[in-house]
């Protein structure tokens, strides 16, 4: 079930909260979270909602279990080290197993049968988020959840379950038992989760479309117009869908009286690699910060063991994202820019900020051809078209595309316009100013209804409505 659809909208969504504050205590509203969103899950996953009830139940006894040893002794190290390999070992089997059969079928020339196992929704998110509270109870950075129902609520919990933000236990354990339900915390949360749905079903979808349907033809059809016109198109839709549903995220949390972190912090503003990298899916990045380049050493080590460190994180970081070559040569894409970078011409871009935006909007773009790309030809087809290697080609693809499909260009254009401006920190100025004033409540409230309206009739008539996540 998607956010971005009707039953989710006008049937789940309002049947939750119904039943949610029917109930007054914090046990049983937890309880409704836990049951609703393993219902949530399983809408779309009937028989993979057994596999996160397995994780729930082995991460809560491995987590005990760690609690009861002595801090960093060799029981609890043995404990941590076996949970761990047991969360890797899940999402290698469902996640990797047949990348990795391909790979060493390509190595040695073997013939062994590529397993077919369908990925489960959000596992990257989720087994990510339950090692993190595991990891943290190893180092004491958190209490033990010795009531299981909890710690179901917490990992399973429906706003972040599928498309992230990756919750760091610690930023909601408090909330978990104590936290304030109110109309105006509603209310704050119903205009954050509507921001998130526009942006996903207005923007992002409408970009989709026009990325999808010029990249569905060969390079030399679309030529050097189209490539730009898919990419960027694309550029601003993988950005308006992530941070789209991070936004609805927070909002519905909000809207439950939890406060989830932001997870995107205006990244295509960023004036190096570096600082995007800052701003962009802020949840993952702390995430390898935190749990991989850390404790390797950071950048407190040698400039060779610092290059590896940042070589091991980046591997990871393109993994994570899906079992393909290309996520892996996307990581090492980002490895390389960021070690050059720090090393070689990061201190001269830094002296001319436009430089350094256009330098950065560069290398984003043509890391998202990689991202977006599903095989190697198709990187080389799309990074040849964008610099020219199949000329202009031929001007009716992309024209046709941008505007048969979208109200003859003018959607397009507008939302294009749109996703620009609102890519820099437009909104958030404009909230600062009107707030505490009469007038800035109701012209807020007046554009979230504006805003809910068309994305209403977008998903009503069936419009474009791809889910990115899959892959994930």
């Amino acid at each position: 079930m998607l956010f971005s659809s009707l039953p989710f909208l006008f049937m789940f969504l309002p049947l939750f909260f119904i039943v949610y504050f029917a109930f007054r205590k914090r046990y049983a509203r937890n309880i409704v979270l836990l049951v609703f969103s393993l219902v949530f899950y399983a809408w779309g996953e009937p028989l993979y909602i057994f596999l996160m009830i397995f994780s729930i139940c082995f991460n809560y006894v491995f987590a005990r279990l760690i609690a009861a040893e002595e801090r960093r002794s060799i029981r609890a190290k043995a404990y941590m080290a076996a949970d761990t390999a047991l969360n890797l070992l899940l999402i290698g089997i469902f996640k990797y197993a047949g990348f990795f059969v391909e790979c060493i079928n390509a190595v040695t020339g073997l013939v062994i049968p590529v397993p077919n196992i369908a990925l489960p929704i959000g596992i990257s998110f989720y087994t990510f988020q339950i090692l993190s509270y595991v990891i943290d109870v190893y180092r004491g950075d958190v209490e033990v959840q010795k009531d299981i129902f909890m710690l179901g609520a917490y990992l399973s919990g429906f706003p972040q379950l599928i498309a992230g933000p990756i919750v760091r236990y610690q930023t909601i354990a408090d909330e978990l038992v104590d936290r304030r339900e109110t109309l105006d915390e509603f209310a704050e949360g119903m205009r954050r989760f509507i921001s998130g749905l526009a942006k996903k079903v207005l923007i992002a979808n409408t970009m989709a479309e026009v990325a999808d349907g010029i990249l569905s033809h060969s390079a030399a059809d679309y030529g050097i117009v189209g490539a730009w016109v898919a990419m960027l198109a694309y550029t601003m839709q993988i950005y308006y869908d992530f941070s789209g549903y991070s936004d609805m995220a927070i909002g519905m949390g909000r809207m439950m009286g939890f406060h989830y972190l932001e997870n995107f912090d205006y990244p295509y503003i960023s004036k190096s690699v570096t600082e995007f990298w800052r701003r962009w899916h802020i949840s993952l990045s702390t995430f390898f910060r935190d749990y991989v380049y850390i404790p390797l050493g950071g950048n407190r080590v040698s400039r060779p063991r610092w290059m590896l460190n940042m070589l091991v994180v980046w591997s990871c970081t393109g993994l994570w994202h899906g079992a393909s070559i290309n996520f892996v040569i996307w990581g090492f894409y980002y490895c390389a820019i960021l070690v050059f970078e720090r090393l070689v011409w990061g201190k001269y871009i830094a002296r001319i900020p436009a430089i350094g935006h256009i330098y950065t909007m560069a290398c984003v773009i043509f890391g998202w051809v990689v991202f977006r790309a599903e095989n190697l030809g198709m990187i080389a087809e799309i990074t040849g078209a964008m610099v020219g290697g199949y000329g202009l080609g031929g001007a009716e693809i992309p024209a046709s595309i941008v505007l048969q499909r979208s109200g003859f260009g003018v959607q397009f254009i507008l939302m294009f316009a749109i996703a620009v401006v609102l890519s820099a920190p437009v909104s958030k100025l404009l909230k600062k100013k009107l707030e505490g004033l009469r007038i800035g409540a109701i012209l807020t409230d007046v554009a979230a209804v504006g805003a809910l309206l068309p994305c209403v009739i977008e998903l009503a008539i069936g419009s474009y409505n791809p889910f990115i996540y899959f892959r994930f």
